[in-house]
């Protein structure tokens, strides 16, 4: 069969993956990292009067020339406003945030006078009109729209969002993602190991890298090669309401790979399996109902570039986040041979030249089994299929694991 290119999957995997329409609320302090999924109105006027933004004095202007000398009429502090109306040829003591009294334009800061005995303050250098002073609702005002739908609540967001009196907010739910490891070699780490049995570690990568990318994660466990035990899986992911089945291992056609058929069997409409691209050809993506399905290589290399490359940017689709925009330019750090019909995905290392340009070199084995080639690699180099022939110092494309 004719695999299929990795544009082509990603885009058919993403088809009509937006977020649940339903939002939940949430507490402020628990909003971070979350989508706003509604428009948000502010629900009060910032500053809600005018205020000073130096310490200093408030005064009129027209009394606030060089040389004069004006009696001091009271205090104004952030919290403690000065009660009253400033008179003509007199001054009040102010603090950055408090409010203006009453009667004064401008505010001349402590810098530009001196405080006299018996009451009284001399300015230093005249004052114009309106210095100093931020005037009601210039930062935002009641009832008009703050942040809008899909904004990424960041700690910019989440302080406006705070400050526009808001304490709980509409926010796009989390994906939920259910992981689910197959093969009867399986061993959860901290297990003794049998003859022939290995450790079932991409579950753990897998699912580290769906929560970074923003979603709640299930771990099914590990279902045998049997038809029973994977039926079993499937109803914990269907109860579990899982927006996507990501499985790992057993979804090629050999005798004991019943992934694939399991799912069939139980209704679920394969889109396609098999996609030409190094490390991870065996990918599978269907859908069971209204749950996504995406089945990644047993090989650990394979099911984390596949990872990286198709459930990440489902997830953050799903999420209502952006997409993650991790693939760079850099220049090959050795001589590379030329490619055949596949997308080879090669794992890394990350440096930068004198100019700071970035410089990606290709780590000498890319077994798709190698697990710390995968942890020491820094990148993906991305070799398009038929590539030809590239020398050192050509420019390439990476996708960038950790900088």
């Amino acid at each position: 069969m004719n695999l299929m290119p990795v544009d082509e999957a990603l885009a058919r995997i993403l088809d009509g993956a937006a977020p649940d329409s339903q939002a939940e609320m949430l507490p402020l302090a628990q909003s971070f990292g979350r989508v706003l999924a509604s428009d948000l109105k502010a629900l009060r006027t910032h500053p809600p009067f005018a205020a000073s933004a130096m310490d200093g004095y408030a005064v009129r202007a027209e009394d606030a020339q060089a040389g004069a000398v004006l009696k001091l009429q009271g205090e104004s502090a952030a919290g403690h406003g000065f009660d009253g109306t400033l008179s003509a040829g007199s001054a009040v003591r102010i603090f950055t945030g408090a409010p203006v009294p009453a009667g004064a334009d401008t505010v001349v800061i402590q810098e530009n006078t001196e405080r006299i005995d018996g009451g009284s303050v001399r300015i230093t250098a005249a004052a114009e009109p309106g210095r100093h002073i931020r005037a009601a609702g210039i930062d935002f005002e009641e009832g008009k729209t703050g942040l809008e739908a899909g904004r990424l609540l960041d700690a910019g967001a989440i302080t406006f969002t705070a400050a526009m009196n808001h304490a709980t907010l509409p926010v796009y739910r989390q994906p939920r993602i259910a992981i689910l490891a197959t093969g009867d070699e399986l061993r959860l780490p901290g297990e003794t190991l049998g003859p022939g049995q290995i450790i079932a570690s991409n579950t753990y990568g897998v699912g580290a890298l769906a929560r970074g990318a923003g979603a709640q994660v299930f771990d099914l466990g590990i279902a045998e090669d049997r038809m029973e035990a994977l039926d079993g899986a499937l109803d914990s992911a269907i109860a579990q309401r899982a927006d996507v089945l990501v499985t790992i291992g057993g979804a090629s056609v050999g005798d004991h790979d019943l992934v694939q058929k399991a799912l069939t069997a139980r209704g679920m409409a394969l889109d396609f399996w098999k996609i030409a691209m190094r490390p991870g050809k065996p990918l599978m993506s269907g859908r069971l109902g209204n749950m996504r399905v995406l089945g990644l290589p047993g090989n650990p290399a394979s099911s984390l570039v596949c990872a990286h490359l198709f459930l990440e940017p489902l997830i953050t689709r799903l999420a209502g986040l952006p997409d993650p925009a991790r693939v760079k330019s850099a220049v090959l750090g050795r001589d590379l041979p030329s490619n055949d019909l596949r997308q080879d995905y090669l794992r890394g290392d990350l440096s930068r030249d004198p100019s700071g340009a970035l410089v990606a070199s290709p780590m000498p084995r890319q077994d798709s089994s190698l697990m710390k080639v995968f942890a020491d690699a820094r990148c993906l180099i991305i070799r398009p299929p038929l590539a030809p022939a590239a020398k050192a110092g050509e420019a390439c494309d990476v996708l960038v694991l950790r900088d």
